[in-house]
């Protein structure tokens, strides 16, 4: 009954949120007299950060309309070349009329970004998308929300996940294809390309994993911990709930999204109530600059998603309770994962020094795993100072992480890069490079 009663009280609390957001704007808009009378500020910040707490938040649109290449602005659209029950499969393709750029941008390397299905949308990766189109082609795979999930399409476990990568690196072709993994795909994409060189396929010219729990066993963080210390049974009593018939997907069993939002919440409540808190003095003060990038973070932060009940148990047993990948012991659809049989693939890990998602040293225990990849095409990179965002979106990613992705992809495509620099190196995992 918790998903009804959620819902309930979304319900019950609608007219209060909209109340709430009228009051906000006619104390705040300029050309209201309401806005004149002494407190009218506060009056206004109140009420929306009342409105920001009780609102529902939709999945944002990735918005990524032009990029610049080469001092150009080139346009860019949003397209869904593969369409899945689970997964759409987008391509962000650039347009430009302009001779010089359309060679170059032919010969740029092909990047399939891997969003985590894991509570938000793949949205949460748009400064990593934006970041990565002026010198690659970019697909992304876009989860969707198992509550739109007619239950007709059946169920999705671990083993759908990878099967669904698979497809769609078939489906991109390998010939200058470079797979980017964030968090938890890291898993099931290691899988998909073990699964695939074991069978002679062609595989990824590269393989760039982020703060994903390759080996969960290494520096266990608190969500390693809970997933080991409550046994499965708890996981599907006391998480796992029914879709209400107000959607698409009623009656398929989901691990819900305002679950999850309230854990991702109380792993740092502090942090939070302070944003919060500062956000209304913002609006006080008129600061309308920091009030902006706060809503801008948080509507991304409270959109979140339904996953689909068995995937997610699948994921709690196979990853973080068994540990089935790097103990050698995971079979997916009869067929045994085995890293050591990735060859052709370059392979780069990425972790975080403050993580506190996916701890230090379980990402680079892919390299344990791959021993038939050679020395000279492996690198590791440690952010000093990042946490688990902070390798993939905002400054730290774009100044100190891309470049090094940027190259390492360069370095191992089948094509040279037309505009990628020229001073990147290759640092043998032995040499473990960092970040500052």
């Amino acid at each position: 009954m918790l998903y009804q009663l959620h819902e309930l009280g979304r319900a019950w609390m609608a007219p209060l949120t909209y109340w709430a957001e009228a009051n906000a704007r006619v104390f705040s808009a300029p050309d209201s007299w309401l806005s004149a009378l002494p407190g009218a500020s506060r009056v206004a910040a109140g009420n929306e950060l009342l409105y920001r707490l009780g609102k529902d938040y939709e999945k944002p649109e990735f918005g990524i309309h032009a990029v610049k290449v080469d001092e150009f602005d080139v346009p860019v659209m949003e397209k869904v070349a593969l369409e899945k029950p689970f997964c759409r499969l987008l391509r962000f393709k650039r347009y430009t009329d302009d001779v010089s750029n359309i060679k170059d941008m032919k010969n740029d390397p092909t990047v399939l970004v891997v969003a985590p299905l894991s509570g938000h949308h793949a949205t949460l990766l748009r400064d990593t998308v934006r970041t990565l189109l002026p010198q690659h082609k970019v697909y992304v795979t876009d989860w969707i929300d198992a509550r739109m999930v007619p239950k007709e399409h059946g169920t999705f476990s671990l083993d759908d996940y990878v099967a669904y990568i698979e497809e769609f690196i078939r489906f991109i072709g390998t010939d200058d294809l470079h797979v980017m993994s964030v968090c938890q795909p890291t898993v099931p994409v290691l899988a998909a390309v073990s699964l695939m060189a074991a069978r002679g396929e062609p595989t990824p010219k590269s393989l760039v994993m982020m703060g994903g729990p390759i080996d969960p066993r290494e520096n266990p963080t608190a969500v390693n911990n809970l997933a080991t210390e409550k046994p499965l049974w708890w996981f599907e009593t006391n998480v796992i709930h029914t879709v209400p018939s107000n959607y698409p997907g009623r009656g398929r069993r989901v691990y819900p999204g305002f679950l999850q939002h309230a854990g991702f919440m109380a792993m740092n409540p502090e942090r939070h109530f302070q944003s919060h808190w500062d956000f209304y003095q913002d609006l006080v003060k008129g600061d309308l600059e920091d009030a902006a990038s706060h809503r801008r973070f948080y509507d991304e932060y409270n959109a979140v998603l339904d996953m689909p009940a068995r995937y997610y148990l699948d994921t709690i047993r196979t990853v973080f309770q068994d540990f089935r990948l790097p103990r050698g012991s995971w079979d997916v659809n009869g067929e045994r994962v085995k890293p050591a049989a990735i060859r052709g693939t370059a392979l780069m890990t990425i972790e975080g020094e403050l993580d506190d998602i996916s701890g230090q040293g379980q990402t680079r225990a892919a390299h344990k795993l791959c021993t038939g990849i050679a020395d000279r095409d492996r690198l590791h990179l440690t952010v000093e100072g990042a946490g688990h965002y902070g390798i993939f979106s905002g400054r730290r990613w774009r100044e100190q992480v891309y470049p090094q992705v940027r190259d390492f992809i360069a370095a191992h495509s089948a094509r040279p890069a037309a505009r990628a620099s020229d001073d990147g190196k290759v640092t043998p995992i032995g040499k473990r490079r960092s970040a500052r």
